[in-house]
């Protein structure tokens, strides 16, 4: 009984798909449409340049998503934040965390802005021909001393914000760290987090 009701599902669904098949054999076999003018100029430059806008976004995303990896990626400061009561932050330890993640996270905005001009720069030179490879060189090394500098200025506030905590609460804050930890692919060149 068991076999005869599978054999008969698998009937069902070859003469559904042979249905579908002979019903879509006129659209395929019908002429070609008509030649299509061809694109204007600017539509293939307008095309290109949402191409390259859409792949920045998407590394963004990527970014965002945490690809650097666990350890670097983790909003540190906002998990303490988080964890006050648990870790028994003081108020004035409170204030200080909460003014070391201000400071870093308006740094990491302007930083952030400055990239996405540089890119618009380094955009603009690539249109140009011949391509002045000197002007794009120092560019994009501009901007990689950027991502660098805020990478480095987030791991110093990070090792600030563990100078406040005592014994205990650093005991306490590595437990939540290890609680939180997945392992994530590495992806280097990637700005870091505004978080903190």
């Amino acid at each position: 009984m068991f076999d005869y009701e599978l054999s008969m599902g698998r009937w069902i669904v070859l003469g559904s798909l042979v249905g579908f098949l002979t019903l879509a054999a006129p659209v395929y076999s019908a002429e070609p449409s008509p030649s299509r003018p061809p694109i204007p100029e600017e539509l293939v430059d307008a095309w290109e340049r949402f191409q390259r806008a859409l792949q920045d976004w998407g590394g963004r995303v990527w970014e965002s998503i945490g690809m650097r990896g666990a350890r670097e990626q983790r909003p540190v400061i906002s998990e303490l934040l988080s964890n006050k009561e648990y870790l028994q932050l003081t108020a004035e330890q409170v204030r200080k965390l909460e003014q070391l993640r201000d400071n870093f996270q308006r740094q990491s905005i302007r930083v952030d802005a400055d990239l996405k001009i540089i890119e618009m720069d380094i955009a603009a030179l690539l249109e140009n021909e011949p391509v002045e490879v000197a002007k794009v060189e120092q560019k994009i090394r501009e901007g990689e001393k950027l991502r660098a500098d805020i990478r480095i200025g987030r791991i110093r506030v990070i090792e600030q914000a563990k100078a406040l905590l005592n014994a205990e609460q650093k005991k306490k804050a590595q437990e939540l760290s290890t609680q939180a930890r997945t392992p994530r692919p590495s992806r280097s060149g990637q700005n870091p987090s505004a978080k903190e």
